[in-house]
């Protein structure tokens, strides 16, 4: 008994040809509605500002990145040696 089932066929489309869209269609009718896509784009780039953020949050509490932060601010300010 086989437990495998056979390929599936593919139809070969090689022989139809391409339809291109009527003439008469804006850019708009063509692709269709975009409603949201925006809104989509504003959510995208406020998750990967909030994943940014939160990395220089870690980086910035690593005891190495604090010496050197108050050293440039001290040898900025004239308070160095």
């Amino acid at each position: 008994m086989s437990t495998t089932s056979p390929p599936p066929e593919i139809a070969d489309l090689s022989d139809e040809p391409i339809e291109s869209a009527p003439e008469n269609l804006g850019i708009d009718e063509f692709w269709g509605d975009d409603t949201g896509a925006t809104t989509a784009e504003y959510a995208i780039t406020t998750l990967a500002a909030c994943g940014f953020a939160a990395l220089l949050v870690v980086i910035l509490k690593s005891e190495p990145i604090k010496e050197l932060v108050t050293g440039v601010i001290q040898t900025a300010l004239g308070l160095g040696s």
